[in-house]
């Protein structure tokens, strides 16, 4: 009972520090957004669906009290927890992959195989692998940093971590997420000190092999020449991409008004999990989308700033792992947004904190807990190293 209260307490105290306002405030206003506008955007297929409008806004508030949890738990763990434990979570991430490979195990929609049913729910397992990744290479590169700058070639270990995951993941296949877990891994490994030749080298590799991948299947190919003109083909596989380009063009510089939407009226699939930001364009317009691209500038922007923080501080592992989480979320929402307004192929990567999906979203929450932890972390070595060279110090300047 006493160790029950005194780890209440320890909980306590955590969540109840002040957090970083440059990242709650925008990952608050992202998830209004984004319950408001899979509200909006769900309705019209909901009611047509199920007969129940309302049924996706249930859904996605009640992902967003389990992520509430995920939030709360990572924000009041300390970090090391998670880097000690890095290769287990490794391990169950790759158990997870290879589950859902399993005939009869993992839950197939849209072609792809990348769900697992648990209960009444089902769980992305990329989502996790992510993070867990992302968790294991920061770790790896604080644990091996002076081996690694002495020795460069080491980076073999990690790198081959993760091209099995990549395997796995373009199997089920998932090329959205191999993006991301790849320009994650390469930044990561750049900012630890391997040299920008085999950086290049790496991403000729991976390219050459994207390039073989896309010729090899006609659908991925079609994919591509749909994306160069969607209007060429724009009832078959240009549809989703058009439909999506006339939402951006009815929002215009104010749109059409919260609700008023065309284009969700079963003109445009996917409205309220990959392609919500289009039907947020259609109703906020041009304005809008300015305001959410600028919430998230801000979380990379201060995700960044705290990470080269760490690193000058010597904190090595929060410092990467910082970066990390910035690269990975202005990796994910740009090739979203891109997708949304055509600049690139159509992928499926929600947008994080906004697009209807409970894998997504639950992750997304439980990542912004680990970055107020790390931010918390952060300001009190600040503050103890002030205290060190002035004898005090305040938690205000911390957050500066």
């Amino acid at each position: 009972m006493a160790l029950l209260q005194r780890h209440w307490q320890l909980f306590v105290g955590r969540v109840s520090a002040r957090p970083d306002p440059w990242i709650l405030l925008p990952v608050l206003a992202l998830l209004s957004i984004g319950l408001v506008m899979v509200t909006s955007a769900s309705m019209s297929f909901a009611d047509d669906r199920f007969g129940a409008p309302l049924r996706f806004m249930h859904s996605h508030m009640a992902y967003l009290l389990i992520g509430v949890v995920a939030l709360l738990i990572g924000w009041s763990v300390d970090s090391q927890f998670w880097a000690a434990r890095s290769r287990l979570w490794l391990v169950l991430g790759l158990a997870l992959m290879v589950i859902i490979m399993l005939p009869g195990v993992g839950y197939e929609a849209n072609g792809a195989t990348r769900w697992l049913r648990i209960g009444g729910f089902t769980v992305q397992v990329a989502e996790l692998v992510k993070l867990a990744l992302l968790v294991y290479l920061a770790a790896w590169l604080a644990r091996y940093r002076e081996l690694f700058l002495a020795a460069p070639q080491v980076a073999w270990q990690p790198a081959l971590v993760v091209g099995l995951f990549v395997v796995l993941l373009l199997a089920q296949p998932d090329f959205g997420s191999t993006v991301v877990i790849v320009a994650t891994a390469g930044a990561l490994l750049f900012v630890g000190g391997l040299q920008l030749r085999w950086v290049a080298a790496a991403l000729l590799v991976v390219g050459g092999g994207a390039v073989l991948l896309v010729a090899e299947q006609s659908y991925r190919l079609a994919r591509i020449t749909s994306y160069l003109d969607p209007w060429a083909d724009q009832f078959s596989s240009g549809y989703q991409l058009t439909q999506s380009l006339i939402a951006f063009g009815r929002g215009e510089w104010f749109g059409v008004g919260l609700g008023q939407s065309l284009q969700k009226m079963l003109y445009l699939p996917e409205a309220h999990t990959d392609f919500v930001f289009a039907i947020y364009a259609e109703e906020f317009g041009f304005i809008g989308v300015i305001a959410m691209v600028a919430l998230f500038a801000v979380l990379v922007a201060r995700l960044l700033q705290l990470g080269y923080r760490a690193l000058s501080i010597a904190q090595w592992y929060l410092g990467f792992l910082l970066i990390g989480f910035a690269v990975m979320l202005a990796g994910q929402a740009f090739i979203n947004l891109g997708v949304n307004a055509g600049l690139l192929p159509t992928k499926g990567l929600t947008l994080p904190f906004v697009s209807f999906g409970g894998s997504s979203l639950v992750v997304s929450m439980a990542m912004a807990g680990l970055w107020l932890a790390a931010a918390r972390e952060l300001a009190a070595a600040t503050v103890g190293g002030q205290r060190s060279h002035t004898g005090r110090a305040t938690a205000r300047g911390a957050y500066v």
